[in-house]
């Protein structure tokens, strides 16, 4: 008998977008692409559609959708407060005015959010925020309800769907970025063009042996970035989030913000509580780490025994924790720190746009100033919704290249009187292509690689960690050799990311929001109110 005929690739027709990436950022800017500009848009995504990491958000979208007593100054102060220093305020500005907007035109496309009986939106209050103002849905099923109404839009809408697809490196014609090179399903290497490409693919935890992301969350898109030469900033500023559930399972399952913000208390081992439990989370998450430390344990408890209705509230974790063996009413939650979302990363101005024309970036692939150290809860599927839609908006005006505003400002008027100056790092070593060792395998290099980084780039971080770090990242680039697969293609982009996280965090000799270091524990505004970019 003979053997199958390979499946045909799909032809993929000329493409005025192409979206990389499935997330809440990349859906919907492909739906406001097709639906209000009528652009052809393709989606790549090297899984299904539906498995963008935006289905993993748990806690909801935090938005001012009603101004008694809530505010956007409010919700601005907020943000710039958790960011410690290093937000864009005009970035923060448009992402808290136009929020609003944004959500009510999800609930418009079918987003079905939770209501109390008298079908008012409830909203939750989460670390970092002075008010309810988070809306979710399921109880801490928001991402997955969000991601539900986008994929529906985007399977009616889209030109291409390009499903199980890779992309691995950008293709750069006369100064402007016209495509990617991308693995099709049968293992062909193919050039896909289009007039303007958006990097959507989320951010980098699996750098991490812990994390909350799931395992495709390899830093593609924030990697392909760095090999064109594109300007990357902030990716030193990795946000642990405090509540996850200390367990064998991976990613971690997430112990949501808002069960703190329902009154759930954080105790030692001894029962003691140690910490407000409604500071941002990079607070909450050192001081976790540093009692672990003090006690000699792995991880601490969530006392939720006090939260009534817990099923009926929060019917996801309690699904989880019954998986678990748990019950929140009798049960302390064993909890510990885990990688949960990257601040940083390609350097946009306020409509997306990169350092390379035709290129452009939104959600947590980006670094549009919005989060600057630190992300205050619940900003994140918000930036996506409002910046992704941006991006179009500028593609549709005709715009080519960036402009001033938001991140970029400091990347290209570095001599600008500015609160955020841009400091450009030296370039680290370039991996030297060469064969796989024969000491071990990709999937071994890759469980090595995530843990030297939580125990070398994790919550505390010093010079001497952060140098081993950098120096095995490198280490391990040159083990992998040419990728060939997608599976190669992601540890190399890891490597890439570590090489770029950890020499950005030697650098900032400082502590500051997600960042934290052992031997520099002060904050330095002389040296470091500034963003440190990778050219």
């Amino acid at each position: 008998m003979s053997n199958p005929a390979p499946a045909a690739r799909p032809a993929v027709p000329p493409l005025d977008l192409l979206v990389i990436g499935s997330g809440v950022a990349g859906l919907s800017a492909a739906v406001r692409a097709a639906e209000v500009h009528g652009l052809q848009v393709g989606v790549l995504t090297k899984g299904e559609l539906e498995q963008g990491s935006t289905r993993w958000a748990q806690g909801g979208v935090a938005a001012v959708l009603d101004t008694d007593p809530d505010s956007t100054d409010l919700h601005l102060a907020d943000t710039l407060a958790a960011g410690s220093g290093l937000c864009d305020r005009e970035a923060v500005r448009v992402l808290v005015e136009e929020g609003p907007a944004r959500v009510n035109e999800l609930i418009a496309m079918g987003a079905v959010f939770d209501r109390d009986p008298d079908g008012r939106l409830q909203l939750a209050r989460e670390g970092g925020h002075s008010l309810a103002r988070v809306v979710h849905a399921g109880g801490a099923a928001t991402g997955a309800e969000v991601e539900r109404a986008l994929v529906v839009a985007v399977r009616d809408t889209a030109a291409a769907l390009l499903e199980r697809w890779f992309a691995f490196d950008l293709i750069v014609r006369e100064g402007r970025c016209a495509g990617v090179r991308a693995l099709a399903p049968t293992g062909e290497v193919v050039e896909v063009a289009a007039r303007n490409v958006l990097l959507a693919t989320g951010g980098a935890g699996q750098l991490f042996s812990v994390t909350t992301n799931p395992a495709e969350v390899t830093g593609d898109g924030i990697a392909m970035a760095l090999r064109a030469g594109v300007a990357v900033a902030d990716l030193e500023f990795m946000q642990f989030h405090p509540t996850a559930l200390h367990s064998s399972a991976m990613p971690r399952p997430l112990l949501t913000e808002a069960l703190r913000g329902h009154g759930a208390l954080i105790r030692d081992i001894r029962g003691e509580r140690f910490v407000d439990e409604l500071q941002p989370r990079d607070v909450v998450s050192r001081a976790i780490t540093t009692q672990m430390l003090a006690d000699g344990t792995d991880h601490v408890w969530l006392d939720a025994t006090g939260l009534e209705q817990f099923g009926d509230r929060f019917p996801t974790i309690a699904a989880a924790l019954a998986d678990a063996g748990l019950d929140p009413a009798t049960d302390l939650l064993p909890i510990a720190p885990a990688a949960h979302y990257l601040s940083g990363g390609a350097v946009t101005d306020l409509r997306g746009a990169t350092s390379l024309p035709g290129l452009w970036a939104a959600g947590e692939t980006s670094c549009t100033g919005v989060h600057g150290a630190n992300r205050l809860a619940s900003n994140s599927l918000l930036e996506g919704m409002v910046f992704g839609p941006r991006v179009i908006e500028a593609i549709a005006d005709g715009s080519e290249g960036p402009e001033p505003t938001g991140a970029m400002r400091a990347v290209l008027e570095p001599d600008a009187d500015d609160e955020v100056a841009a400091i450009t790092l030296p370039p680290g070593p370039r991996p030297v292509p060469g064969p796989l060792s024969a000491r071990s395998s990709r999937s071994a290099s890759r469980h090595a690689q995530q843990l030297m980084f939580t125990e070398k780039a994790g919550v505390l971080r010093t010079a001497e960690s952060l140098r081993a770090a950098h120096a095995i990242s490198f280490a391990h680039r040159e083990e992998i050799g040419p990728p060939t697969t997608p599976e190669a293609w992601e540890l190399a982009n890891l490597c890439d990311v570590g090489c770029a996280l950890a020499l950005a965090a030697l650098v900032r000799e400082e502590s500051r929001g997600a960042h934290t270091r052992a031997d520099f524990p002060d904050r330095d505004d002389t040296r470091f109110r500034a963003r440190l970019v990778h050219r």
